[in-house]
């Protein structure tokens, strides 16, 4: 039997479009062809899909401006780990998606963007924010924080884990509240900073020399004595200091910067396009106000915090020198404590050794949060799940 004409064309007018759709597709090449696509190709590999999951991306007003956090865990019911993050005004939101994954299996893990960072810049207007960036300010934001989420959450106890300019914070936090927390965890513990900076000064110096860089012999010589006596040190000589201390290892063990963690950071599902070049704008602005003070913080004289301790240290941090945080810690009295040494880790552990850090955090953090549930009086219980 013979096929009409007008079905030959009908079929044709299908196959065409069909054809030519795929060619298309072909030229175009597999995804991730462009950001967008590959933040999606993020998204959907650590989208919360568990039953009792929690994935909250909102701001939440604080000290009278409005700050942005991000919630995250397979269970809700996971006690919290508050993420208060280095610089001033590094945030850690833009790289969790890639070390902190695990996390959120066993907390309900809260990254917040201070006050002059990341997402929390972007979205107020720095010229109001400016006179209230000071080190007292910040400490009063943790606390809020800290209560938000206790309340929110009708929970007694969290977690707060601290790094580098958030551990002093962090160790204002658990002074002044350790019936806030099940314990206090750290990562570049700031103890005693002139002297810390001292001895990122003499490692940039002697690695400098060691490596015949008359370049960065000559920018460290030239701000010396480093820091000098009587002021904290000047943005400027803390940058020379700390762009030769991190080229020799200082803040990434074996490499001479965190340019791939930049990058990374950039990928991040938690910003927008274009939100995303413009990430760590926060940064300048918030070393501008705080870093210079930052230089002169001195814990050596705190003895006891009435809450558990856990640091976990990179051996080769420069940064915030890890082995003043060592001293310190073994003279320190706590209700329990754990110093645990990252080998292969400068500043960075939490991405330069993330498995090691999984694992501490579960071996070491965790166990003080099983028991009896922290829920407040009348509140959702809380039992976490090991």
């Amino acid at each position: 039997m013979t096929t009409p004409i007008f079905s030959n064309i009908a079929l044709l007018a299908v196959i065409v479009p069909m054809t030519t759709s795929a060619a298309l597709a072909q030229d175009q090449g597999p995804k991730p062809r462009n950001r967008a696509e590959a933040v999606d190709v993020v998204r959907g590999l650590r989208r919360i899909a568990t039953p009792h999951g929690i994935e909250r991306d909102t701001t939440v007003m604080i000290g009278g401006i409005l700050q942005a956090i991000t919630i995250r865990g397979d269970n809700v019911d996971n006690p919290i780990l508050l993420v208060i993050h280095g610089g001033p005004g590094y945030v850690e939101t833009p790289l969790s998606w890639w070390y902190a994954r695990g996390w959120e299996e066993y907390f309900t893990v809260v990254q917040w963007d201070q006050r002059g960072a990341g997402k929390t810049y972007l979205i107020n207007d720095p010229k109001v924010v400016a006179p209230t960036m000071t080190p007292a300010r910040m400490v009063a934001d943790a606390e809020e924080m800290a209560a938000w989420l206790r309340q929110t959450f009708h929970r007694r106890k969290i977690f707060v884990w601290a790094h580098s300019w958030g551990s002093y914070m962090g160790l204002e936090l658990a002074r002044r509240h350790p019936d806030w927390l099940y314990a206090y965890i750290a990562t570049g513990q700031i103890v005693n900073a002139p002297q810390s900076e001292r001895r990122a000064y003499v490692f940039a110096l002697d690695s400098a020399r060691a490596d015949h860089n008359a370049k960065a012999v000559a920018e460290l010589q030239s701000i010396k004595p480093y820091p000098k006596p009587g002021a904290p040190p000047a943005v400027h000589d803390i940058m020379i200091v700390h762009r030769w201390s991190d080229w020799y290892g200082g803040v990434m063990a074996y490499r001479h910067d965190q340019e791939e963690e930049s990058h990374a950071g950039r990928l991040s599902p938690d910003y927008s396009d274009a939100q995303a070049p413009h990430i760590f704008d926060g940064n300048d602005f918030s070393e501008k106000y705080l870093l210079s003070a930052t230089m002169s913080f001195d814990f050596t004289g705190v003895t006891r915090v009435d809450c558990p301790m856990i640091l976990l240290e990179g051996r080769h941090d420069e940064t915030t020198n890890s082995d003043l945080a060592y001293a310190w810690f073994q003279k320190l009295s706590a209700p329990g404590k754990r110093f645990v040494w990252f080998e292969n880790s400068a500043h960075e552990p939490e991405s330069e050794e993330p498995g090691k850090f999984l694992i501490s955090l579960v071996d070491y953090a965790l166990p003080y949060a099983v028991g009896p549930p922290a829920a407040t009086p009348g509140g959702a219980m809380a039992r976490p799940t090991p």
